[in-house]
């Protein structure tokens, strides 16, 4: 969700800065993970406006390695498999809104309930959002396959 290792590392520390302050308006018993989530899809929306001259890149080799460890295959169909690597630069070339919605459903395995709750939006926008972001990452891991720029 973020520009890279530091970045993230950043947004990390805010995120636990801003629950330690406000850990008063946790209220107990609630989801603590979700509430988490909350804060800092807060600290990266209030970055946007700072980040907004920079056009987004996708993640260079020393962001993914954690992620190559375990050889991660995605597979849309039988014949073909789509390694780990283009699945996170594809999914780096998705629009905010959706990588938010894909990564909180598809990898932190919110409910769509929960993911509405955290980004403040309606649950029909969450399943708006996932479906359009399954559907361009489905088309941009194909294209890439078909151009066989994967390496």
């Amino acid at each position: 969700m973020s520009r890279g290792r530091s970045d993230a590392e950043d947004v990390v520390q805010e995120t636990y800065l801003r629950a330690w302050k406000y850990y008063s308006s946790f209220e107990s018993g609630s989801n603590c993970r979700a509430w988490l989530f909350s804060i800092m899809f807060n600290v990266i929306n209030g970055r946007k406006g700072k980040e907004a001259k920079q056009p987004e890149t996708p993640l260079g080799d020393d962001e993914i390695t954690d992620y190559q460890q375990s050889n991660v295959v995605v597979a849309f169909d039988p014949i073909k498999q789509i390694q780990g690597r283009e699945v996170l630069e594809a999914t780096s070339l998705l629009h905010t809104e959706q990588r938010s919605v894909l990564w909180l459903v598809a990898v932190e395995e919110f409910s769509y309930k929960e993911a509405a709750e955290i980004l403040d939006i309606p649950i029909g926008t969450v399943m708006s959002r996932l479906h359009r972001a399954r559907r361009e990452l489905r088309r941009l891991l194909m294209a890439e396959r078909a151009s066989g720029t994967s390496g």
